[in-house]
């Protein structure tokens, strides 16, 4: 071989080598990302709704009240507090004049100090028996006789001991104290009155909180809760902004036609006061039916589903068809919530799993 041939192989390689290199990353160029199917969606409707409120009314009273009434019968002779005056516990309120009370007290008390006694007479008696008994001059019969009489003596002693606590009591009673601090609501008892035993004689209420009660029908104890929030609308102001009032009491529903069931409402302190006419609204929620449109819905081997779309990617839903209502199906999923996109074109392309442009 010439010597100018070998410099001509030794290109002609080279240029050889470069085109299998070229050749050989063009079959190695990655392939092109996956293609996005374009689908179009629709939302799904459903879920609760809420109707306007209705509005009950009613007037605000304080949490803590009570109608104080005497559990003896006498003549008011004293009335220690005026209308609308604040009393703290246990101050007194009034004094009920009854003659039979003073002396049942004492014949009781003096019944007991005669009954205790004898009964330490016959103690005394029973231990000396006791002793003669040991030296053989008193007979078995004579001190089980005395000791029966001892113990007799001891039971009428506690009975007497008990009609005592009864008449003291009884006595106590003639007088009324406030059992909390609070305000006099009502005076319902002029002095020198006669008042009969449970008759009520004052109202007492506390101003550490209110509530009001409204009445509604049985339907609607199924929309409120306890710790509910309520609004609270004011009657005799009707542009004062509504207060929030929590549900504190429901009542259970009855079998009389007709009748209107309590609802109690707590309302915050230093808003409302006691006596005001206040209105409570309660909004009904009912359930709705949950519907997707008629073109999402599609039927294969597996069942009726649906292409519900989240982050850009699609999956099968399986679904339950209840009917139809014009251009949307009213169907039942545990999966499907309001508010869903489901698609319902684009849809012969797409399969579980695959990632959609929304057009």
């Amino acid at each position: 071989m010439t010597p100018l041939r070998i410099p001509v192989a030794i290109v002609s390689l080279a240029v050889f080598s470069l085109f299998l290199s070229g050749c050989k990353a063009s079959d190695v160029a990655p392939e092109p990302g996956q293609q996005k199917v374009s689908v179009r969606v629709s939302e799904v409707s459903g879920g609760e709704s809420q109707d306007m409120p209705l509005r009950f009314s009613g007037i605000v009273r304080a949490t803590q009240r009570a109608t104080l009434t005497f559990q003896v019968s006498g003549t008011l002779k004293e009335q220690a507090v005026e209308l609308g005056q604040k009393v703290q516990a246990g101050d007194l309120l009034a004094r009920v004049y009854n003659p039979g009370l003073e002396p049942a007290r004492d014949s009781a008390r003096a019944r007991l100090e005669e009954l205790r006694t004898q009964y330490q007479q016959a103690q005394r008696e029973w231990e000396r028996s006791s002793r003669l008994h040991e030296r053989g001059v008193v007979s078995e019969q004579t001190l089980e006789q005395l000791a029966a009489r001892r113990d007799s003596l001891e039971a009428s002693v506690a009975t007497a001991r008990a009609s005592l606590a009864e008449a003291t009591q009884l006595l106590e009673e003639s007088t009324l104290r406030a059992p909390f601090s609070g305000r006099v609501e009502a005076l319902l008892v002029e002095r020198d009155e006669f008042v009969a035993a449970g008759q009520p004689v004052m109202r007492l209420s506390s101003p550490e909180g209110r509530e009001v009660e409204v009445r509604v029908p049985a339907y609607l104890l199924d929309h409120v809760e306890l710790e509910q929030t309520l609004p609270v609308w004011s009657v005799q102001d009707r542009s004062r902004p509504a207060q929030s009032g929590s549900v504190v009491e429901i009542a259970q529903a009855s079998a009389i036609r007709g009748e209107l069931h309590p609802v109690l409402v707590s309302l915050p302190v230093n808003t409302l006061e006691p006596g005001q006419p206040v209105e409570v609204g309660i909004t009904p929620v009912r359930e709705s039916a949950i519907t997707v449109p008629l073109l999402s819905v599609i039927r294969n081997a597996e069942g009726v589903s649906v292409f519900r779309v989240r982050d850009n990617v699609a999956s099968r839903v399986a679904v339950e068809v209840d009917r139809v209502v014009g251009e949307r199906v009213v169907v039942t999923s545990g999966d499907l919530s309001p508010g869903d996109l489901v698609v319902y074109a684009g849809m012969t392309r797409l399969a579980d799993g695959d990632a959609v442009e929304v057009r």
